[in-house]
């Protein structure tokens, strides 16, 4: 990735509202620019907000995989089918769509999470029960030297 990608921090707790709106926070909507992609989060069952240049960063890295089998283009079709390319409304809006909302078991409460490159879209229950353990944390941080 490019050091000029935007990064994402930070989590805002929220709800789609009765037509499975989301209003994505003004400080994600900064970063993500005027269009953006919503796609689904594999191997995490959530969505995944991405910025234009870092889905097309993605792109070029996956136009350059080293092989393209039969199980490439299975993932290729899978991400696809589940990916769109998105705006927010005037206020701010995202329609999610039901196929997705369905992926990520999202029916109201959401919580999003900046997670550097992109923002994380769960369903507030699912976030809670894959959350890491207490001390997790300060342990994987060491075993990648950043600790």
């Amino acid at each position: 990735m490019h050091a000029e990608l935007p990064r994402f921090t930070g989590s805002v707790e929220h709800a789609l509202d009765e037509k499975g709106r989301l209003i994505v926070p003004a400080r994600f909507r900064e970063r993500l620019g005027a269009g953006f992609v919503l796609t689904i989060a594999e191997p995490d069952p959530c969505l995944a907000l991405f910025p234009s240049a870092t889905w097309a960063a993605f792109c070029t890295r996956l136009e350059e995989a080293p092989r393209k089998d039969e199980r490439f283009r299975r993932f290729v079709r899978h991400l696809f089918a589940h990916t769109e390319e998105v705006t927010c409304d005037a206020q701010g809006r995202l329609l999610i769509p039901t196929q997705l909302r369905a992926y990520a078991s999202i029916d109201r409460e959401v919580i999003s999470i900046g997670t550097l490159t992109r923002i994380e879209i769960w369903a507030k229950e699912r976030y809670n029960a894959y959350a890491a353990p207490e001390g997790e944390v300060a342990e994987f941080m060491a075993d990648l030297g950043l600790y």
